[in-house]
């Protein structure tokens, strides 16, 4: 009788192949769309699991070693690799202190008066424009919108003189968006044309305009570092009311960076004692400056933007 050995391997044909994929150390060489999209992500997902862990090691090292801890490194950016001119400001400048002493916003700065603001804008606005000419007027205590009725502008300033008003803001569109902001301050100046960038309405933020509230806001002025940003700043942080009502938790931000002023309007929400959170009510804009008259829309030009003449390099700014 013959003997079967049991221990006799397989037919290999009967055992299940694995499907093997080419391993690919380039993602570019893969050669399937949907493959090299998911391996894409997936490289993206690993690359931001490791940051994260990164930072939580670095922040548990300095926790551990206290005072001991290394510095935290400054990133190289553009803004921080920027070169100085002789109009950068220092902290602690008795010239620029006098001047700023006895210069047109000086009085608003020791409190002589309340700040009341006419704003207006070209002749048949669209709805946009209008729109944000209302929420300006949310924002900024004691604006009043007016129709321009085809007034000129030296006309505007002449009877807004006579009213009581210390600031004109008129608003300019094109292709139904705003795209300029002229500033008279009154009743002799100065002027500053700024274009606006990428108006954002408070639907656009899926907001409501209704939640700014009548509280007078705080007001951050950051980042200007030379004389003519100082000069801009004033401008700027003249619109608003000097007594902010911290009742309200409103606060409005104008953020220079590399020439550009970015506005954002935020209200502080107390989760606890402990944790703050910022909820931005809009509106949003970036504003970028054109010019600066000495007058009231009457006068010299004390700056004026020139692109191909005046930025030579991307490290120079003048804010």
């Amino acid at each position: 009788m013959m003997e079967v050995d049991t221990c006799a391997p397989e037919d290999p044909q009967d055992e299940p192949r694995e499907t093997l994929m080419p391993v690919h150390t380039n993602i570019r060489d893969i050669k399937n769309k949907s493959r090299r999209t998911r391996a894409f992500v997936e490289l993206k997902r690993e690359k931001r699991k490791k940051k994260i862990q990164e930072a939580k090691d670095k922040k548990k090292l300095a926790a551990k070693l206290g005072k001991d801890a290394p510095p935290k490194k400054q990133p190289h950016t553009i803004e921080s690799l920027r070169e100085k001119d002789e109009t950068m400001v220092e902290e602690e400048d008795e010239e620029l202190e006098h001047e700023e002493a006895n210069d047109a916003y000086a009085s608003y700065f020791t409190k002589s008066y309340v700040p009341k603001i006419l704003v207006t804008c070209s002749d048949n606005p669209h709805t946009k424009t209008i729109a944000f000419i209302r929420e300006l007027c949310r924002i900024i205590p004691d604006a009043e919108p007016k129709w321009r009725t085809r007034s000129s502008i030296k006309k505007m300033v002449k009877k807004a003189a006579e009213q009581g008003y210390t600031d004109i803001l008129v608003v300019n569109e094109d292709r139904r968006i705003p795209n300029g902001l002229l500033v008279i301050h009154l009743p002799e100046g100065p002027t500053a044309l700024f274009r606006i960038s990428n108006p954002k309405l408070c639907k656009d933020i899926h907001r409501e305009y209704q939640e700014i509230t009548a509280h007078r806001p705080e007001v951050i002025l950051n980042n200007f570092r030379t004389r003519l940003g100082r000069v801009i700043a004033r401008m700027l942080g003249a619109l608003f009311h000097y007594d902010p009502e911290f009742k309200g938790r409103r606060v409005c931000t104008f953020h220079n960076q590399r020439d550009y002023i970015f506005f954002r309007h935020h209200r502080y929400e107390f989760k606890n004692t402990e944790k703050v959170k910022l909820r931005e009510l809009g509106p949003r804009f970036t504003l970028r400056l054109q010019w600066l008259q000495e007058g009231a829309f009457d006068g010299d030009y004390e700056w004026a933007l020139k692109r191909h003449e005046m930025e030579t390099s991307r490290r120079r700014f003048f804010l």
